[in-house]
């Protein structure tokens, strides 16, 4: 099964700005739909963000305004362009690919905000 690969995470100051990325190879990267989530310690995993095949996107209120998910279907790609950071948004960040065979998870790429 093809696991989804992140980068992108770092320690950003506190209305800074970060973009995640996640690479997944094979083909059915196009056929799937792509989300980004996040687990803080402590609390459970929650979704921050999802992209349709289609392009139809959904986000958290969390984030809504602030975070942006798109694809690259040409790149087996999924972004998360994360503005106006809070310290409240420091977590694990997660990306996840859910095709015909079930979902795949990456393993994590941390993500801290400094007030």
């Amino acid at each position: 099964q093809v696991q989804p690969v992140e980068s992108g995470g770092g320690l950003v100051q506190a209305g800074g700005s970060l973009r995640l990325s996640c690479a997944a190879s094979g083909n059915i990267f196009s056929s799937s739909a792509m989300g980004w989530f996040r687990q803080a310690p402590g609390k459970q995993r929650e979704l921050v963000a999802s992209i349709t095949r289609g392009g139809t996107t959904n986000y958290a209120d969390s984030v809504k305004g602030r975070f942006t998910i798109s694809r690259d279907n040409a790149k087996n790609t999924v972004y998360l362009q994360m503005s106006s950071l809070k310290p409240e948004d420091t977590a694990v960040y997660y990306c996840n690919m859910r095709s015909m065979s079930g979902d795949s998870w990456g393993q994590g790429t941390q993500v801290t905000v400094s007030s």
